[in-house]
């Protein structure tokens, strides 16, 4: 249903409101750099600090812009399966293609508690589900045997997966085979995931360099796995300079240096520390990004 390279893409602020303008602008770049869905409302788009007003505008400006081009999978995702239904259901009237849920953050919910937040989402919703695990954000990681039971339920099409393991990855395509697309949620296992049968990325490194990130998925399912693995490699540095400091701080600093918004970030995400940001703009500079 979903593959290929998909964007968390950031949200842009102009004096603390949601830059509509800005945020236009970067759905056509990445649309016309190949992009194959465009995410809003991610941890990447600072869903934590978003209201729901804003949320469902910055849902509503994604589905007008991207205009059935890609898909639009909006970032859903609570620690409260209430709030996250509702969400969820505002981005399907909205005519959002899906939803993105993130794994219940601080609650640290057992495995049975995940399945049925997730179960009672896909029951009071009906529009295709992404789960998302990202335990080194959200306190708790869940297992390969959770995500297939999910995968039972035909609305839960495909996780987000940034656990980092890729023993745990392995486990979750062998066992959920067809009924669950895996997609890189870490921009170091993008070629990995994909050898090991996974069906695209949602890719931090593509908010900066979308048609590298398309080029590379391209290549993988074109059948020329020695270009994607090449890619994958050539974008090394630029996949750590994302990470110098917490995501998005270095993303936005990134956007903001290539004049494609303005950097603003909301509290408590502050401004890039001046080390970081001129190893930013060396590796920046490298890859001819600025």
């Amino acid at each position: 249903m979903f593959k290929g390279s998909m964007i968390p893409i950031v949200t842009p602020f102009k004096d603390g409101k949601i830059d509509e303008d800005g945020f236009q602008n970067l759905i056509e770049f990445h649309i016309k750099s190949g992009t194959d869905a465009i995410v809003p409302c991610g941890t990447t788009g600072e869903s934590a600090t978003l209201t729901h007003k804003e949320h469902e505008q910055l849902v509503d400006i994604c589905v007008k812009t991207a205009n059935n081009r890609v898909p639009v999978i909006a970032g859903t995702g609570s620690n409260s399966t209430d709030e996250a239904i509702k969400l969820t259901t505002y981005a399907q009237k909205a005519g959002a293609d899906g939803a993105l849920l993130i794994t219940p953050y601080y609650n640290k919910p057992t495995q049975e508690g995940l399945y049925q937040h997730y179960k009672n989402i896909a029951v009071k919703t009906d529009i295709p589900l992404i789960l998302y695990n990202v335990p080194s954000r959200t306190g708790v990681n869940m297992l390969p045997e959770t995500v297939a039971k999910l995968s039972e339920i035909p609305s839960i099409v495909g996780i987000k997966e940034a656990s980092g393991s890729l023993r745990q990855i392995c486990e979750i395509i062998y066992l959920c085979g067809e009924k669950c697309s895996v997609f890189s949620g870490d921009d170091f296992t993008n070629y990995p995931i994909l050898a090991m049968g996974g069906r695209g990325v949602i890719s931090v490194t593509a908010n900066i360099v979308p048609d590298k990130i398309a080029a590379m998925w391209d290549a993988f399912e074109s059948g020329d796995h020695t270009k994607a693995k090449e890619i994958h490699y050539q974008l090394l540095s630029l996949n750590n300079a994302m990470f110098l400091e917490t995501n998005p701080i270095p993303v936005k600093t990134a956007l903001g240096l290539m004049g494609k918004i303005s950097p603003e970030m909301r509290l408590p995400l502050s401004p890039m520390s001046q080390n970081n940001l001129e190893k930013l703009k060396k590796v920046m500079a490298k890859y001819k990004i600025i």
